[in-house]
């Protein structure tokens, strides 16, 4: 058993996933630290507040709430917060997977991908949905604490942090842990929706397009659908290794 874990979340303090999450810390470690955005973050990737203070709510002992976003939480937990740095960052459960294109979007995997760059072994944990009201939280929680058990035990890079994506069925009926990579995911593009407040002032809501593509070979969403959970190894370096090539051919280096 470990002694020490953090979690954090991007749905919010109060967000159900975020409940489980810490049922499944509670069976890996001694002590478990929640420091978790006092409002729902999706979608802010790995954004920290540079140019804003941040306030820290404590709810009760080694649980807090802050107004930032999931990487602000990290920080605070293991550079502020925490007498001693956790041996393990938890961030989600998120409502809904994070796979393909998302994950760069993600606040999830920010908040997993900014426990390590501060040197913390971090995983993002998802749930998939089809039925929003109906999430299947059960099944995360009961095959959540030997996910991380065995991935534990099996480690990983400390450039990397791990994507890990729960299917859509109950626990009994959900396959094997499986190494994947990231697909290019279901966005097809961005669009805006014009409308009107009872002022009658005009706003905007922005979304994504999604649609069927071609994932490729191993992909996080082939995994997911095939109702298998599916792992991901993810790191901040982006370099496209076939356009550096290209590009190298023309520019000095």
């Amino acid at each position: 058993m470990l002694d020490r874990i953090l979690i954090t979340n991007d749905d919010g303090i109060e967000a159900p996933g975020l409940a489980v999450l810490e049922r499944i810390a509670s069976e890996l470690a001694r002590e478990v630290w929640v420091v978790a955005p006092e409002h729902d973050q999706s979608g802010v990737s790995h954004a920290v507040s540079l140019h804003h203070p941040i306030r820290v709510s404590e709810r009760s002992e080694r649980r807090f709430g802050i107004t930032g976003t999931p990487g602000d939480c990290a920080v605070m937990g293991v550079c502020h917060l925490m007498p001693d740095a956790p041996q393990l960052l938890l961030s989600g459960i998120n409502r809904g997977a994070n796979l393909g294109l998302e994950t760069v979007f993600s606040g999830t995997v920010g908040g997993a991908m900014t426990g390590m760059l501060l040197g913390i072994p971090s995983i993002a944990l998802s749930q998939a949905w089809t039925d929003r009201a109906n999430v299947r939280w059960e099944t995360a929680a009961a095959l959540g604490p030997d996910v991380v058990r065995r991935l534990l035990v099996l480690g990983w890079s400390k450039q990397t942090c791990l994507n890990v994506n729960f299917p859509d069925l109950p626990a009994t009926d959900v396959g094997p842990m499986t190494l994947t990579r990231q697909g290019p995911g279901l966005i097809q593009g961005m669009q805006v929706e014009t409308r009107t407040d009872p002022r009658f002032l005009t706003y905007h809501w922005i979304s994504f397009r999604r649609g069927p593509r071609d994932q490729g070979a191993e992909s996080d969403i082939d995994a997911v659908q095939a109702g298998r959970i599916a792992v991901t190894p993810l790191r901040y370096d982006r370099t496209d290794e076939e356009a550096y090539a290209m590009l190298a051919k023309v520019l000095p280096r």
